[in-house]
């Protein structure tokens, strides 16, 4: 196929996906992805997470619905699987929990009737992993979470820049939230 492309998947804790409110599209198509943009600028359309599966639960009425709570160190992401994401949605029925996943999955967003906006996870897919995967991901979110601070307060980039205006983000608080889900690691692995 010509111009196809996947979008990569990006890396964010929880509180800053949590904390977005920004949704866009870079073309008027409404089949052009949608892009969520964070207060450090990452402008996510697909996001790759790794978390402990704390809460799962079928929804549905007339067929399986699941949503699932996953937490990282900062807090915890919401996912949706459905009959258009089996895969996902089987894991989600299956597992036990409490459980380390990995996921990688379509960020969307849903405005309230009193305006807040609400972000949660379409899965792709959903594995379980172990606590080292789970420690990776941390320290390599931290990593590029810090990468875009310091380009936030450089005003570097557009995304940057826009993330800035929008947001008129807190940098420090964002600085905290790393510290934060890198004290969570237990320090005699590292």
């Amino acid at each position: 196929m010509a111009g196809f492309f996947r979008e990569v998947a990006r890396r964010v804790f929880s509180q800053e996906l949590k904390d977005s409110n920004l949704a866009s599209r870079d073309e008027n198509d409404q089949y052009a992805p949608q892009y969520v943009l964070t207060p450090t600028g990452a402008k996510v359309n697909r996001i790759f997470l790794v978390g402990t599966l704390i809460e799962k639960e079928d929804i549905g009425t007339d067929s399986e619905y699941w949503r699932g709570r996953i937490s990282d160190p900062t807090g915890s992401f919401l996912v949706y699987a459905g009959q258009y994401q089996p895969e996902a949605s089987q894991f989600l029925a299956d597992c036990e929990l409490p459980v380390f996943v990995a996921v990688v999955g379509k960020t969307s967003t849903y405005t309230t009737d009193d305006g807040n906006v609400l972000t949660s996870i379409r899965p792709e897919s959903i594995q379980q992993v172990d606590e080292l995967t789970r420690d990776l991901w941390v320290l390599d979110t931290a990593k590029q979470t810090l990468e875009r601070i310091r380009a936030v307060e450089a005003g570097e980039d557009p995304n940057s820049k826009l993330a800035k205006e929008h947001y008129f983000t807190d940098t420090d608080s964002y600085r905290v939230m790393v510290k934060k889900a890198l004290e969570s690691l237990k320090e005699s692995e590292y």
